[in-house]
Formats: C-alpha cells, sequence, structure tokens
C-alpha cells in the first residue's frame, strides 16, 4: 500500500498509516503493528471549578498513557481551548516514536486541558493546574517510574512547579518526587538550557544535515550551512531559540517571521533578538522598522529562501499551498505542520523534509537529562569537576615547560574552569540529535527508503518492536 492512495487523514490516522507503512518495510506482523499503535490508557477527567468571581466551570481533561515498553511513558501537558481527545492521542503516540529515535528510555504520553489560558487569572491557572495533578497523580499518571509530564502549548515552568509540589505532597516519603516532572523552574529541580531544549534541537538537527554533502546536494544546496535564508513561522519558545542560534552561531539570514497576526520580512536577515522583545513589548511585527510586515502571514509559507521552519500550529502546509512551496528544505519544528495530503505532493516534488518526530526532539532529549539529574540527586559535572581541572592544570604546566612559554590567561581560564552544566547537556544534546539523524540516513540509504519521515518511523519501530520481543510479547 503506497502513500498515494491515502488523502486528507487526521494527525492520528496519519501517524498510524505511517506506522503501518513503515511496518511493511519492516515486515512485522500485524498483530504487533496493532499493539504497538494502540494507546495504553486513556483518561478524561471532569473537573468541577469556581472562578474567582463566584461563577462556575467545568474544565475536560486528557491524559493519554501510549506505551510503557521501553521505560515510563513521556509527554507534556497542554492547555489548549482546541484540544481534543483525538489530538492528545496523536501526540501521544508521536512521543512514543520520538523516543525511540533518540533512544531514550521512555514510551510516549500527553495531556491537555481544554482551557485558553489567557482567560484566566495566574491564581485559578495554579488551583486549576493542582485539581488536574490530583486526578492525574491518584491514577498513577503522574509517577516519576510510570509517567512523567513536561511543559507544552500553554504551560510553562509554573505549572510544573505545582505538578511537582501536588505530588509531594500527596507522596511526602518519595525520595525521587521531583522526578515526577521535567520542565521545572531551575530552583525547583530543573535544568538549565530545557527552556532552549527544542530550539536548540532544530538547530543541531540541520548541522547534521549540512555535514552531509551528498544530503544537501540532493535537496539542491550548494555550500555549507552559513548565509542560508530561512523563514520561520512561528517566533514562540521553539521558533525564537531555533532563528536565534542559526542566525547568531551559525551565520544564516533569517528573511521572514510569521506569526498569526503578521509577517515581517527582509531580505538582509533580521535581527532575532531585537525582534523578539519587539514582538513583547508591542504583541505584534507592525511597525517594527527592521523590514516589512505584511498582514496575511500564511501567504509567506511559500517565501523564496532556503530552509522553512514551522515551528507553531499544526497543518500548516496543506493541499492548498504544498504546490507553491519554494523551500529546499523543510524542517518541522512544531508538531505535524504538514498534512498527509501536503506530505505527498513535497515528496512529489523532491522537497526534502526532516520530520517532526526527529526534528523537534531536543525537548524530551534534555527532559531525559533533568528526570535523570533528580533521579541521582547531584547536578552534571559536579563529582569529576576538582580532578579535571587539576589534571588540566598539570597539562598546562607541562606545555609551558615544553615549550618555554607561558600560555595565555584566557585560554588557561578555559581549560582549568572546564565544561559547566549548560555545556555538559547541550553537548549531549548535539550528540543525541547528530546520532538520531545518522542512523535514520543509513536506514533510508540501505532500505532505499524514498524519504526521511518514512525511514525515522521504520528506526523508531524496530526500536519498539525489539523491546517487545525482548520481554515475549
Amino acid at each position: 500500500m503506497t502513500m498515494a492512495s491515502y488523502k486528507n487523514y487526521s494527525a492520528l490516522e496519519a501517524a498510524e498509516l505511517r506506522v503501518r507503512e513503515a511496518g511493511e518495510w519492516l515486515k512485522l506482523e500485524d498483530g504487533l503493528i496493532e499493539t504497538i499503535v494502540a494507546p495504553r490508557r486513556i483518561i478524561e477527567v471532569a473537573i468541577p471549578f469556581r472562578r474567582d468571581d463566584g461563577s462556575r466551570d467545568q474544565l475536560t481533561g486528557w491524559r493519554v498513557h501510549h506505551n510503557t515498553t521501553r521505560g515510563p511513558a513521556k509527554g507534556g501537558i497542554r492547555y489548549d481551548i482546541d484540544a481534543s481527545q483525538e489530538e492528545v492521542e496523536a501526540l501521544a503516540a508521536l512521543m512514543t516514536y520520538k523516543c525511540a529515535i533518540i533512544e531514550v528510555p521512555y514510551g510516549g504520553s500527553k495531556g491537555a486541558l481544554k482551557i485558553n489560558p489567557k482567560d484566566w487569572t495566574k491564581p485559578e491557572i495554579e488551583k486549576i493546574t493542582r485539581w488536574f495533578a490530583q486526578e492525574l497523580i491518584k491514577r498513577d499518571l503522574i509517577h516519576p517510574a510510570q509517567n512523567v509530564p513536561a511543559p507544552d502549548v500553554g504551560t510553562g515552568a509554573d505549572e510544573m512547579a505545582w505538578i511537582a509540589d501536588e505530588y509531594r505532597r500527596i507522596y511526602p516519603t518519595d525520595i525521587n518526587a521531583l522526578a515526577c516532572v521535567t520542565g521545572k523552574p531551575t530552583q525547583k529541580g530543573g535544568l538549565v538550557g530545557r527552556s532552549e531544549a527544542t530550539g536548540r534541537g532544530v538547530q543541531y538537527i540541520i548541522r547534521a544535515f549540512f555535514q552531509h554533502e551528498e544530503d544537501y546536494i540532493k535537496a539542491g544546496f550548494k555550500g555549507g550551512l552559513k548565509d542560508k535564508k530561512i523563514a520561520v513561522q512561528g517566533l514562540g519558545n521553539v521558533g525564537y531559540h531555533a532563528a536565534k542560534f542559526l542566525q547568531e552561531e551559525d551565520e544564516c539570514r533569517i528573511i521572514c517571521v510569521m506569526e498569526h497576526n503578521g509577517a515581517i520580512l527582509n531580505p538582509d536577515g533580521l535581527d532575532i533578538e531585537a525582534l523578539k522583545k519587539y514582538q513583547l513589548e508591542h504583541g505584534t511585527f507592525e511597525g517594527c522598522e527592521q523590514g516589512k510586515f505584511e498582514k496575511n502571514s500564511s501567504e509567506f509559507l511559500s517565501i523564496d529562501c532556503d530552509i522553512l521552519i514551522p515551528a507553531a500550529k499544526e497543518n500548516v502546509i496543506d493541499e492548498s499551498n504544498a504546490a507553491a512551496i519554494q523551500a529546499k528544505l523543510i524542517v518541522e519544528a512544531a508538531n505535524g505542520p504538514i498534512t498527509f495530503a501536503a506530505d505527498e505532493i513535497l515528496n512529489e516534488r523532491n522537497i526534502m523534509i526532516i520530520p517532526d518526530i526527529m526534528a523537534n526532539a531536543g525537548g524530551v532529549a534534555v527532559s531525559y537529562f533533568e528526570w535523570i539529574r533528580n533521579l541521582r540527586h547531584i547536578r552534571f559535572g559536579r563529582l569529576e569537576k576538582r580532578r579535571n581541572a587539576y589534571q588540566f592544570d598539570t597539562l598546562i604546566s607541562a606545555i609551558e615547560t615544553m615549550t618555554g612559554k607561558e600560555m595565555p590567561e584566557k585560554f588557561k581560564e578555559q581549560f582549568i574552569e572546564g565544561a559547566n552544566e549548560i555545556d555538559l547537556i547541550r553537548s549531549g544534546l548535539d550528540d543525541m540529535m547528530s546520532e538520531a539523524y545518522q542512523k535514520v540516513r543509513k536506514s533510508l540509504i540501505e532500505n532505499n527508503i524514498p524519504n526521511l519521515r518514512t525511514a525515522a518511523y521504520k528506526v523508531a519501530l524496530d526500536r519498539i518492536a525489539i523491546s517487545y520481543d525482548s520481554i515475549g510479547l
């Protein structure tokens, strides 16, 4: 059964179809495929709530526990008025495959509350979060060894801190209580670098792509990553960090940034840091002197650029605009930004796509580091820091003795100080994203698979299938 035979599927249906197609490449039996795609548990909760003004609301929330064969279920909790059970099921499944691709010992999960956080006060959000957490905790859907949430759309470090506090209150003797959730504030057991992680991972996966001349020539590029023209859809946490790092560290030109209320364009490149500051102050790009402002931002998905990074909403590239896309490479920083039908069109046009289950895995990678740190109860690098400093000091002395010259102070400081925690986290993330790309690329080449998405699903499915086989299922 070919991809071309399918049209207009939901995100959940599309994920299942892609798993089944990967299963054909692996020659997996149908029964195992059915086992893998089916969620283990789906919980819907109703939360009665009295607002600060005395009015009453009934809130609906979900937590989907998709798979735990490779380890505890991992996945964010979002607050979104458009959330639905089907969406949560799809995102939970994607987490299972995403964790398998980057080889972290997790299965997939996802949660959502059907609310618009902008419509509620912060004290109300805290009460809602704590109540939702209680409902999930008593069902073991928040637990360091079973199900570990993280921030998602509409949630952040504060919500994760409240959830951790509720867990600790209910289980005061659990020494690993802080590991029940990731994405916490740093003073509450969180990890430096977590907020940048997904965007940083996007940067690293693009770097990995451009390390292979064969790949970027096939996509129509000449030369490496430097000075490539990039368009970014969404300047939220993910889009901002991806654009910022690609501009500042890789010398790319961010020529267009699109938001729901308008786009800003400058062929010479935008200053992302200054643009983000302007957006936070004004809520829009309109009036910003960096570039030309256009109200209808969706039109600029087809802008003439080298790399397109959809980093916000699902389904922004569909049948209506896929044929107009001019980018040579699309990097799915958001979950499901390309519909199933649009994916077919883009593949037929030989536009390279780095799929979401690989491209935006940086968040769960660093979440894994935070979880490990919470379980170890000691920060990364703490035990070896002084030993390494002594070794580097000895090395500097030896170099100075052999050369008869004193090493410049700035180099001495870099040697002796060594790597701090954020350096170690970034190094680990870079390694995980690069290795994931190498494994997917190898699978694509060795099996003559037509695109990176199918190859990524094959890699994920192979690892999940092995985990089932290892326990006799």
